[in-house]
C-alpha cells in the first residue's frame, strides 16, 4: 500500500501547523475583540482565520479539508477566543496582534508548503501554495473586519511567507536536517525586522497617474 501522503511529512510538521493555527486564530480573536464583538464573533474570527489558508490550500491540491476531519482544530480556535476573552486588554495592546500574525504566518508557510509537497506538487507551485497558506486567513480576517488588508500594508508581508516557504522547499531539496524549523525561522525573523523597522519593498512609481 502506498503511504499517505501526510505520512510522509516530517515529524515537526504537525506541531508547526498547531502552532500556526493557534496565533492565527488569537490573531483573529483580537481583532474582533479589538472592535468590541461578542464571545460568538471572537470564535468565528478566531475560526475563520485559523482556518482559511489551510481550507484554500487543501482544495487546490485535492486533499481533505483539513479541519473538517479533526476536531483538534474548532477546539484550538475556541481556546484562542476563550484565551482572548478571558484576559486583560493591556496584555494585547500595541503591536501584539502583528506579532502573533508573524508567528503563525512563518509557520503556516512552512507547513503549507511541506503539506503541498507531500501531495506530490512540484517545489515552485508547493512553495506558492505556502504562501497561500499563510495569507488568506488574515486577508479574510481583514475584509470581514473592515480593516485594510495586510496586503495593502507598506511592510513586508506576503514576501516574508514567500521566504519560508521557499527556504523549506529549496532546503528539502538539499536534504538539509531541520529544514522546517530554519525556514519558518527565516521567515519570522523577516517579517519582525518588518514590523520593528518599518521595512518595506518600494512602491510602484505613479509616473503621473495621480492627475487623472
Amino acid at each position: 500500500m502506498l503511504p499517505q501522503p501526510t505520512a510522509m511529512l516530517p515529524a515537526v510538521m504537525p506541531w508547526l501547523d498547531l502552532a500556526g493555527l493557534a496565533v492565527f486564530a488569537v490573531s483573529g480573536a483580537l481583532v474582533a475583540a479589538k472592535h468590541r464583538q461578542t464571545m460568538v464573533t471572537l470564535v468565528f474570527f478566531a475560526l475563520i482565520t485559523g482556518v482559511g489558508g489551510g481550507t484554500l490550500r487543501d482544495l487546490l491540491i485535492d486533499a481533505p479539508v483539513f479541519w473538517v476531519h479533526d476536531a483538534r482544530v474548532p477546539l484550538v480556535c475556541l481556546i484562542a477566543a476563550v484565551a482572548v476573552w478571558a484576559t486583560p486588554e493591556r496584555w494585547w495592546r500595541g503591536s501584539a496582534l502583528d506579532w502573533f500574525d508573524a508567528v503563525g504566518l512563518a509557520a503556516y508557510a512552512v507547513y503549507g508548503a511541506a503539506k503541498a509537497s507531500g501531495y506530490g506538487i512540484t517545489p515552485i507551485p508547493a512553495a506558492m501554495l505556502g504562501v497561500v497558506s499563510a495569507c488568506v486567513g488574515g486577508i479574510i480576517r481583514d475584509v470581514i473586519a473592515g480593516e485594510p488588508s495586510i496586503l495593502m500594508r507598506p511592510e513586508l508581508y506576503v514576501t516574508a511567507a514567500a521566504l519560508s516557504s521557499t527556504s523549506y522547499v529549496i532546503l528539502m531539496q538539499l536534504g538539509v536536517p531541520g529544514a522546517g524549523p530554519i525556514a519558518a525561522l527565516a521567515g519570522f525573523v523577516l517579517r519582525g525586522a518588518a514590523i520593528r523597522y518599518r521595512i518595506a519593498l518600494p512602491a510602484y512609481p505613479a509616473k503621473g497617474w495621480d492627475r487623472g
